[in-house]
């Protein structure tokens, strides 16, 4: 357990999630997010969780001996590196919650041995909130209770989305051993700095505008733009946080609303196909660690309202989804699933006679 956190917090350059939040016209909320990880491959899965599951927290040292909690509700999650780190998910109440990295700006409370019982893990925080809770007000009135520790102090931290079927949603960041909760309305989230910094950010950019600009005259000499889109001239196009940050609230605020929840699904895929981080981008020449085919390991969607989560990964571009609605969570049993089972891209080739 050491060793995998100890090789997150080596590569934190190349640490990176962008998540969004479209409505369709029939009040469908959906949430849609990447994950990025250029250094290794995460060994997703897709976790399967009936009510009455008993878990117990890592501790620092790799000990399993902190807080248990038990599954009121059944839910799905994505997992990374273990089965037990749950990175994106939604419960059967409709509860979707999520973590993003947030290196160096979030600070846990050290462990401290005596509050062992209460003490959890930052990468099973999103496993508790999906196993006790239907809505961010129990969340927030819950958090007080445990202790949020680094099972390694030396691996970034992250900061969480959480939302619920009203389409009510919060950031939960943790900073100096204190939580601390901010609505969000807008519904875009990535990294550092914090999720303050990035809305006031947004003040940069009150130039850009949907359309075109209009053509103007300069001493006599006739500009005009060179295409369509002109509007958001200047808006950044870097893979940093505050960039996708600034990019994804206008690419979400202008989308058209679709009709249908399935609509707004495939619509944020779309929306996310600019926000695949290509390996190359962040590492000197000659230098990318690994030859994993994305640093954009998955990207998933969640329909709270309908409660169904849908995925796609950097090895298979289909959209595949899981349907909490077709599970009995009183008797499926626990399940850990590779998020591919054959790791290559489907290509079909067109006939022509």
């Amino acid at each position: 357990m050491a060793i995998v956190a100890l090789t997150f917090s080596q590569l934190q350059t190349v640490q990176a999630c962008t998540g969004i939040t479209l409505s369709s016209r029939n009040g469908a909320h959906v949430l849609a997010r990447t994950i990025e990880w250029g250094g290794s491959e995460l060994n997703s899965q897709y976790v399967v969780v009936p009510r009455g599951y008993k878990q117990h927290s890592y501790l620092p040292g790799g000990s399993t001996n902190g807080l248990e909690f038990m599954a009121r509700y059944g839910y799905v999650g994505l997992s990374v590196e273990q089965k037990e780190f749950v990175a994106e998910g939604i419960n059967e109440a409709g509860l979707s919650a999520g973590l993003f990295y947030f290196p160096g700006y979030g600070k846990y409370e050290d462990y401290n041995p005596a509050n062992r019982t209460t003490s959890i893990a930052d990468l099973q925080l999103v496993s508790w909130m999906l196993s006790n809770f239907a809505t961010v007000t129990e969340v927030k009135e819950a958090i007080n209770k445990i202790h949020v520790v680094a099972i390694d102090p030396r691996a970034s931290t992250v900061h969480w989305r959480i939302a619920d079927i009203t389409g009510r949603q919060l950031v939960l960041e943790i900073v100096d051993g204190q939580p601390r909760f901010y609505e969000n309305k807008l519904g875009v989230l990535t990294n550092s700095p914090g999720f303050e910094w990035q809305i006031t950010n947004l003040n940069n950019y009150v130039n850009l505008f949907p359309g075109t600009a209009e053509a103007k005259s300069l001493d006599g000499m006739h500009l005009s733009s060179f295409g369509a889109g002109s509007g958001f001239l200047g808006i950044p196009g870097d893979v940093t946080p505050p960039s996708r940050f600034v990019r994804a609230a206008f690419y979400q605020t202008t989308a058209p609303k679709q009709a249908s929840a399935l609509e707004t699904v495939l619509q944020s895929f779309q929306i996310l196909n600019n926000f695949d981080i290509p390996l190359g981008i962040e590492f000197p020449i000659g230098k990318t660690p690994v030859s994993i085919p994305s640093a954009t390991q998955w990207t998933s969607a969640t329909d709270v309202s309908n409660r169904i989560i849908y995925y796609r990964t950097m090895y298979n571009s289909a959209i595949r989804s899981i349907d909490l609605n077709k599970i009995d969570f009183t008797r499926i049993k626990f399940r850990a699933v590779p998020l591919d089972e054959i790791k290559q891209q489907p290509v079909t080739a067109i006939k022509i006679e």
